[in-house]
């Protein structure tokens, strides 16, 4: 087997793990700053909207923190994609990875001690902060990837792909194992961090920091090598 057919193989699994950073870094947000998303910005923009409408429970500043945060991060991160060519797209997407990483670890340290004060306390915002510029960092790497089904944070088309191309739409059901798998991981990640916030916001934070480490040393070590034969 090749170089480039095993970077392949191992590109999906890497960005499964990160599927379920986005699981456990949205429970973390939704449950314990405010009901807000830090990963996924559909559901983000429309809580703005609600918020602007004076839906109780909602709030602009967090929102807007989370949003403006994320486009920052997809702005850092396309800097990184940037430089990238078509040789080297995982390796720069592994430096992008990593940086999504070291988001999450300061997330991780600043949410010590948290116990859930919205009103008078700067540490959530800069919790909402943190967590949306790792999110946005890596989306960018992602979506310059443009690996099929794995956004590692959008379901929709995900979901979309598996009813619209099963064989009761006449379909084929291309790629099926990689879309539940998909699923799967989104779930898997929100509900496991559903359950830890329980006992500690900050835990689900460092095991959404260690996943994301994880996913990144692999995709750097997956990069084919092309001086090697």
């Amino acid at each position: 087997m090749n170089e480039s057919a095993s970077t392949e193989k191992v590109v999906p699994y890497a960005l499964l793990g990160m599927t379920v950073v986005t699981g456990l870094v949205d429970a973390v947000s939704f449950l314990s700053l405010g009901h807000v998303f830090t990963a996924n910005m559909t559901g983000n923009i429309v809580f703005l909207a609600f918020a602007t409408a004076h839906v109780s429970g909602l709030s602009v500043a967090r929102s807007s923190t989370a949003l403006l945060s994320f486009l920052m991060g997809a702005i850092l991160g396309g800097r990184v994609m940037a430089q990238a060519s078509a040789d080297s797209q995982i390796r720069f997407a592994a430096q992008a990875l990593f940086l999504d990483g070291i988001f999450l670890l300061a997330a991780s340290f600043c949410s010590i001690g948290y116990r859930g004060d919205l009103e008078h306390s700067f540490q959530p915002f800069a919790m909402i902060a943190l967590t949306a510029l790792a999110m946005g960092t890596r989306n960018a790497a992602v979506r310059k990837l443009a690996i099929p089904d794995l956004t590692t944070t959008v379901l929709t088309l995900t979901i979309t792909g598996i009813g619209a191309d099963s064989s009761l739409a006449n379909g084929n059901n291309p790629r099926l194992a990689r879309r539940v798998a998909a699923v799967a991981a989104m779930f898997l990640g929100a509900a496991l961090g559903a359950v830890v916030i329980n006992y500690s916001i900050s835990a689900a934070l460092w095991l959404a920091t260690a996943i994301s480490a994880v996913c990144s040393v692999v995709l750097f070590r997956s990069r084919p090598t092309p001086d090697r034969r």
